[in-house]
C-alpha cells in the first residue's frame, strides 16, 4: 500500500499496515527524550514523532520492546522504524538504514553526591555502570583502561535498579547520554552529574532494511522541519538547556 502526501511532494512509501507506522521503542524514562506520563508518551522524540507522521499522513503506533531485542524485532518486517535513542554507529548500520540525524547529544558520568569524582582520571579503579545495550559500552574506551565495567539489562526498570545499586555503592558511577543522566539528577537527591563527554553521538531513527521509499520520505520530512524551524522549536520545547546543534 503506498501513502503519500502530495501537498508535501513527498516520494510515494509503503509501511508495513497502511496508514500506520509501526514503531519499535521502549517504555524506558529516558527524559526529557521520552517517557510515559499517564499512559501518554511524551518527550522529543514522542512529540517529533507525532508531527513526522502527521505529515506522513499515518498514525503513529509504538510497541515496547526490550531494548536487546530491538534489530532482532525489526528484522522480522512486522515493523517499519526503531525510534528510541538510537545513536548512528557502523554496528547498526549493518542492521538497519538509518534516517539523517535530528539531534546530536553528549554523555555523562553520575555519581553519588559526596562521591570525589571530578574527571575521568577519577574513574581509574572504579566500578562503572552502564547499560548492556547502550552504546555508551563504546565510551568505556575513551575511559581509564582499569575501570571494571556492570553491564545492565536494558529492562523497563533499569534506570530505578542503576540508581539504587549507585547510592547503595554497588558501583561507583553510571555512563549514559548526559541529557537523561541531567534528568536524573533534577529528579533524586543524592546524586549528581560528575562531568560530561562531548561526544556529539547523532541520533536517527532506524528504517526496516530495504524500504527505502520510506528512508526516503523521513528523510524529506525530517529536512523540511529543519528548514521551517519546527525541529528547532521542538528542541526549545523540551531540552532548552542545550544548544540546538543544527
Amino acid at each position: 500500500m503506498s501513502n503519500m502526501t502530495d501537498t508535501q511532494q513527498l516520494p510515494s512509501f509503503t509501511t508495513v499496515v497502511s496508514g500506520q507506522l509501526r514503531i519499535i521503542t521502549s517504555d524506558i524514562n529516558t527524559r526529557p527524550m521520552s517517557f510515559v506520563d499517564d499512559g501518554r508518551r511524551q518527550g522529543f522524540e514522542p512529540a517529533l514523532t507525532r508531527i513526522v507522521c502527521d505529515r506522513l499522513g499515518v498514525e503513529p503506533v509504538w510497541f515496547d520492546i526490550p531494548l536487546k531485542k530491538f534489530y532482532s524485532t525489526l528484522r522480522t518486517g512486522e515493523y517499519d522504524v526503531i525510534w528510541f535513542n538510537q545513536i548512528i554507529t557502523q554496528e547498526r548500520r549493518a542492521r538497519a538504514d538509518f534516517t539523517r540525524a535530528y539531534g546530536r547529544f553528549d554523555t555523562a558520568v553520575l555519581v553519588r553526591e559526596d562521591s570525589p569524582i571530578e574527571d575521568r582520571s577519577n574513574l581509574s579503579g572504579r566500578r562503572i555502570g552502564v547499560i548492556q545495550e547502550s552504546v555508551s559500552r563504546q565510551l568505556l574506551e575513551v575511559l581509564p583502561a582499569d575501570i571494571d565495567p556492570v553491564y545492565f539489562d536494558g529492562t523497563k526498570d533499569v534506570e530505578i535498579e542503576m540508581l539504587q545499586e549507585l547510592r547503595e555503592g554497588h558501583i561507583d558511577a553510571v555512563v549514559e547520554d548526559a541529557l537523561i543522566l541531567f534528568a536524573t539528577e533534577a529528579q533524586n537527591a543524592g546524586v549528581r552529574v560528575a562531568f560530561e563527554i562531548p561526544s556529539q553521538h547523532p541520533f536517527g531513527i532506524a528504517v526496516l532494511p530495504g524500504n527505502r521509499e520510506l528512508l526516503d520520505a523521513l528523510n524529506s520530512i525530517l529536512s523540511g522541519l529543519m528548514i521551517d524551524g519546527t525541529l528547532n522549536r521542538l528542541w526549545g520545547q523540551w531540552i532548552p538547556f542545550k544548544s540546538y546543534p543544527f
